[in-house]
């Protein structure tokens, strides 16, 4: 009886870590993450960082991490699988490439197709049905959310609905906002399809992570975005 009472706590002692990331905050070991976290809290002002690491330039497979900034230094608080644009990752994203961009941003609004999730800090929007991202490169509202009840397609040649079952948890990642040029456009972390199902650009996580990142983000740390490959990432932090 001892021994079983035993396993049974080490099961579940087992279960509630890996349902609640939080029980364990690793210490941030790497030294070029060391540098960019130091970066984002120096020069950025943010104490929150995801950091996505591309397995190669032309992989949709990565693994994304999140850091709190905490009394005694960063920690890792999240891990994750994620995927990336079809095409890979680019620091050189156009319109249309499939791939994801590499560069550091800073997170933005909150969204989603349902009612907004409790816990949730950010700014959040529910949409509807004229709920539009538009990527028409040749339209004044290039890469901007726009509301509009009549015909999209008498608009703009080119939007994305962000009414979408894959839209259910997302959130805008700051990217191509200053001068806002054809470089790529609609770029979210939001819910995955699937593990082996890439994205047309944005950054993708399963479902319960999209939701516990959305919560977990809080505008008055700042969240900050760092994505690349493991070669970006170093060349960023040598910046």
């Amino acid at each position: 009886m001892q021994k079983k009472k035993i396993v049974l706590f080490i099961l579940s002692f087992f279960a509630s870590t890996l349902l609640n990331p939080f029980q364990t905050k690793a210490a941030v070991t790497i030294p070029y993450e060391k540098q960019l976290l130091s970066h984002a809290l120096t020069k950025k002002g943010s104490t929150q960082v995801i950091i996505v690491k591309a397995d190669s330039a032309s992989s949709y497979k990565a693994v994304l991490a999140a850091y709190q900034h905490t009394s005694t230094g960063w920690k890792r608080v999240y891990t994750y699988p994620a995927v990336l644009g079809k095409n890979g990752i680019s620091s050189q994203k156009v319109e249309g490439d499939g791939k994801s961009p590499a560069g550091m941003y800073f997170m933005g609004q909150a969204f989603g197709s349902v009612a907004k999730p409790a816990g949730v800090k950010l700014s959040y929007k529910k949409t509807t049905a004229y709920d539009y991202w538009i990527d028409d490169v040749t339209s004044a509202d290039y890469n901007r959310w726009r509301v509009y009840e009549g015909n999209p397609y008498s608009k703009w040649k080119s939007f994305e609905r962000l009414n979408h079952p894959l839209y259910k948890y997302a959130t805008v990642i700051r990217y191509n906002e200053k001068p806002i040029i054809g470089k790529g456009s609609a770029i979210f972390l939001h819910m995955w399809k699937s593990s082996t199902s890439p994205t047309l650009g944005c950054t993708a996580v399963h479902e319960g992570n999209a939701l516990r990142l959305m919560q977990w983000m809080d505008p008055a740390k700042r969240p900050l975005f760092i994505q690349g490959t493991e070669a970006d990432l170093k060349r960023m932090s040598e910046l």
